[in-house]
């Protein structure tokens, strides 16, 4: 059965994110998040988790454990080592994409501590956005990707850099297991512009810098826009930005 949809552009300033500080983590959820429940905010179309990260050097998240779960984590500034129980591990840097798929059940640690594995050490913070959307089926095997997409952020243009579905497969984009979902990044330079894809289920997240979208106005860093059932807006930039955007053709069930 189709259900119809209003056209809705549904933005979300930055200051009303909920907040979890603790010293060495500053956290802002765009949804409902661990202490922070709101159940008329617990999702847009199938991105659940939208996580706006500052993590203070030498420290991180420890151990902890995932299921069931597609894990998308973006750098925008430093560096954050990951660490699995299935024996991957890696730098994360900003144009790096990665994804873990926690399947049946993994555990991993997340850390901004990048000279225990070689280098110098740093005092720099690490920023970064942690996306989660839910799998097209459970208990698969867990699985971890990354892949170096800097070259092609150069463009301008809306960059998949993960994705399930199939008009993705060759391209740029790390593999996730739902076919319905995908992640855009953008770097613009002010003046530059790039169009929404249409599609049922959007979200587009400003990581930094500013921009204005079609329709809906100025946009900050940390701002938020949830679009359903609509899409071809122009975002243009008014000074060096990034943009994430989500595209999404289904949603959860309410």
């Amino acid at each position: 059965m189709t259900i119809e949809r209003n056209p809705q552009v549904d933005v979300r300033r930055s200051e009303d994110r909920a907040t979890s500080t603790y010293g060495w983590l500053d956290s802002k959820h765009s949804f409902s998040f661990g202490q922070h429940h709101d159940p008329a905010n617990t999702h847009h179309g199938l991105l659940l988790v939208n996580n706006d990260d500052i993590v203070a050097a030498g420290t991180g998240f420890d151990t902890h454990p995932h299921r069931d779960m597609e894990i998308v984590t973006w750098v925008m500034q430093g560096s954050l080592v990951h660490q699995d129980s299935a024996g991957h591990h890696g730098i994360i840097y900003p144009g790096l994409a990665q994804r873990m798929s926690a399947g049946r059940g993994i555990l991993h640690s997340e850390k901004n501590d990048s000279w225990r594995l070689g280098g110098d050490t740093h005092t720099d913070p690490v920023h970064f956005v942690q996306m989660w959307v839910v799998p097209d089926e459970s208990g698969i095997v867990p699985g971890y990707e990354q892949l170096e997409i800097d070259h092609e952020l150069m463009s301008g243009s809306l960059v998949p850099v993960a994705s399930g579905m199939a008009k993705h497969e060759g391209a740029s984009a790390i593999r996730i297991r739902n076919k319905y979902a995908a992640l855009h990044v953008a770097r613009l330079e002010p003046g530059q512009g790039v169009q929404l894809p249409e599609s049922p289920f959007l979200h587009l997240f400003v990581g930094r810098g500013a921009v204005s979208l079609e329709g809906a106005g100025a946009l900050g860093a940390g701002d938020a826009v949830r679009l359903t059932a609509t899409g071809g807006q122009r975002v243009t930039a008014a000074e060096a930005s990034e943009i994430l955007v989500w595209e999404m053709h289904a949603t959860l069930a309410a």
